[in-house]
């Protein structure tokens, strides 16, 4: 009987347990499922694209705006610029040529990927409708633009996009070719540009005129015209070639850019290594021409100073070469050269012959008178 009221309670308490941990379960459960969507959206917003918001919308010339972004890559160097003839929508027509670069502005952004940075506002050479353009300006190639309206500056409606070309970049760009020994020592480097174009227009693209642009930093491009001889019909691509020249001496990052009409297809990055040979060159110069005319001073020098009497005779004896079929001295002969102040008339009298005499007496002999 008392094991009864022992085992009831045990039972009892069992479905109790179970319903408890069940609800600390679901309890569990739906805090994560509260949690999810705050941790995704970090994430969310990393992954998004750079985004740009200025503190004004419209300025006059010699103003001055903030600039902020958000989106981009960790210390990524950008290139802030005032572009007319654009907008969000279509970009920057006519590249960096619409903007005003002298007054442009770079910033790096932080380990977040955001920046903040006053920018002066100029008039850009072309009217408005106008932006405020960011670019990076190395490593993979992102941008944004925030409308932008400069007070007083002169307005013009954009171009139709049927003037922009009909002509699309299908494939990545590439730089084909090599550096020569010439290059190394301050040639032009040079390289074909080589890219696959498709014409997305309903009209066939016959003799194409691009334009290649080279920057070097943050400049802006210098443009050159190139005409690629062939047609391009209506649905159809083909592979593009065209040469690519930088000045001699030319070395460090540059950017290619191709422009057909006033839309830029692409961009490509070319890394000009420095032309050693000319360093190697200046070296050797500024070493030999200071080696020749110190050798030609002293030779001069040598040649000019004044020298103790009896000085040039020795040299000259010392200088001169002897004779090969010259017959070998005896040692009186060589005195003289070896002793100079040793001379004929100091020489003992035993050493001397002298032939007979005619006034000299005949010798006296015994028995004569």
């Amino acid at each position: 009987m008392t094991q009864h009221p022992g085992g009831r309670p045990a039972r009892r308490t069992t479905p109790a347990t179970l319903l408890l941990l069940l609800s600390v379960l679901l309890a569990l459960s739906s805090l994560s499922s509260l949690a999810a969507p705050g941790a995704a959206t970090p994430a969310a917003a990393a992954e998004g694209d750079p985004s740009v918001t200025l503190s004004k919308k419209e300025a006059g010339k010699g103003g001055e705006i903030t600039v902020k972004g958000t989106g981009w890559r960790s210390e990524a160097l950008l290139m802030l610029l005032i572009c007319g003839r654009s907008t969000p929508e279509r970009g920057v027509i006519g590249s960096t040529n619409s903007c005003a670069n002298a007054d442009g502005r770079a910033v790096t952004t932080d380990k977040k990927g955001a920046f903040s940075k006053k920018l002066p506002v100029a008039e850009p050479p072309e009217p408005c409708p106008c932006v405020v353009h960011v670019a990076t300006v190395t490593g993979e190639q992102a941008l944004a633009d925030a409308v932008f309206m400069v007070a007083g500056h002169a307005t013009a409606p954009l171009p139709p996009r049927s003037e922009e070309g009909r002509l699309a970049v299908l494939a990545t760009t590439r730089l084909e070719g090599g550096s020569s020994l010439l290059t190394w020592f301050g040639a032009p480097p040079a390289r074909q540009l080589v890219f696959t174009v498709g014409n997305l227009g309903t009209e066939p693209v016959e003799d194409p005129v691009f334009e290649i642009g080279t920057a070097h930093g943050v400049y802006a491009p210098q443009w050159e015209e190139r005409q690629w001889r062939g047609t391009v019909a209506p649905g159809g691509k083909a592979r593009i070639e065209l040469p690519v020249e930088l000045s001699a001496g030319a070395h460090g990052d540059y950017q290619v850019s191709l422009r057909y009409g006033t839309k830029v297809l692409a961009e490509q990055p070319w890394g000009v290594g420095r032309p050693w040979g000319v360093t190697l060159f200046w070296v050797l110069l500024c070493l030999v021409v200071p080696a020749a005319v110190f050798r030609i001073g002293m030779a001069v020098v040598d040649k000019v100073r004044p020298r103790p009497a009896g000085t040039v005779a020795r040299h000259a004896h010392r200088t001169r070469a002897p004779a090969t079929n010259a017959p070998a001295h005896t040692g009186a002969d060589t005195a003289p050269a070896t002793l100079p102040w040793f001379t004929q008339d100091s020489a003992p009298s035993k050493n001397r012959r002298s032939a007979p005499s005619e006034n000299r007496p005949p010798p006296t002999t015994k028995g004569h008178v």
